[in-house]
């Protein structure tokens, strides 16, 4: 269940008109497995509202999603930050039956406004990354990285407001991910140079380069993302894994029978990881 440890919080959220009723709540899980536009929630609230709202959305979508296994952290870039009216990123959760394997054929309309970031997991090794305190020290604590392709899922119907606190709410726009393989983190050090440096690219199915970054475009190191959601309250445990936010602008699906690779040259075997959109 999820382990946002910020229950002063939840606590205060659930007391206020702010955070989301059952019926809203209800409303938006209909709207949300039937792909159809839902309306914002918590628009009015506060960052304490959303993650109140989330908590409760949180609940009513495991049974659909299955449980949750780890977290997603948003908006990791300055400009990005800037456009949703936010000074820090966002957090939401990733669910079980959400993460696909490597090649997997998703409908090009997977969702309401559906879209497609590169990404990446990262895979909590052991407990003792709680008490690390820079990037060398997380990756240190990791048993593996993912290739990540994320497939989120913007809501909204047209109209309705798009921020911080309103992506808090819904989660961060979780939807679908396609996974890749394990990449063993065997050297640390090596492995947390690697992520600073790499060069993360997405391409198309004809070769034409979508998004191109660094892994320092996120965070200035990915393991960042992982000393963020901690620093709020995140009591991470062995096997829980961190979607890192996007190395580059999210992208809409072009069409049915595009697809897309991305690849981490500069990882050990410069892995990769690829998503087919069927009709």
């Amino acid at each position: 269940m999820f382990r946002i440890i910020l229950a002063a919080l939840l606590a205060a959220g659930t007391a206020s008109a702010d955070c989301a009723g059952d019926a809203e709540i209800s409303a938006y899980v209909d709207a949300y497995l039937s792909r159809t536009p839902a309306k914002a929630l918590g628009a009015d609230g506060s960052l304490e509202d959303a993650l109140c709202t989330q908590g409760k959305l949180i609940a009513a979508l495991e049974p659909e999603m299955g449980p949750v296994v780890g977290y997603k952290v948003g908006l990791t870039s300055k400009p990005a930050q800037e456009h949703f009216g936010v000074s820090e990123p966002v957090m939401g959760v990733l669910y079980r039956d959400m993460l696909l394997e490597d090649g997997a054929e998703v409908p090009a309309g997977f969702g309401t406004v559906p879209l497609i970031e590169a990404d990446l997991l990262l895979v909590v090794g052991d407990n003792g990354i709680r008490e690390a305190t820079t990037p060398d020290e997380v990756v240190a604590h990791l048993s593996a990285l993912r290739p990540f392709i994320e497939l989120p899922d913007l809501t909204f119907a047209e109209g309705e407001p798009v921020n911080g606190i309103t992506l808090t709410a819904i989660g961060v726009a979780a939807r679908l991910g396609v996974v890749g393989a394990d990449i063993p983190v065997e050297d640390p050090a090596e492995i947390s140079q690697a992520l600073a440096s790499m060069a993360v690219t997405l391409a198309a199915a004809d070769g034409t380069t979508l998004t191109e970054a660094p892994g320092a475009a996120v965070l200035g190191h990915p393991a960042n993302a992982v000393l963020w959601l901690m620093s709020k309250g995140v009591t991470l445990r062995a096997g829980d894994v961190v979607s890192v936010g996007s190395f580059g602008p999210l992208l809409p699906i072009a069409k049915a029978g595009d697809g897309a690779t991305l690849t981490y040259a500069g990882l050990p075997g410069d892995p990769t990881v690829s998503v087919r959109f069927a009709d």
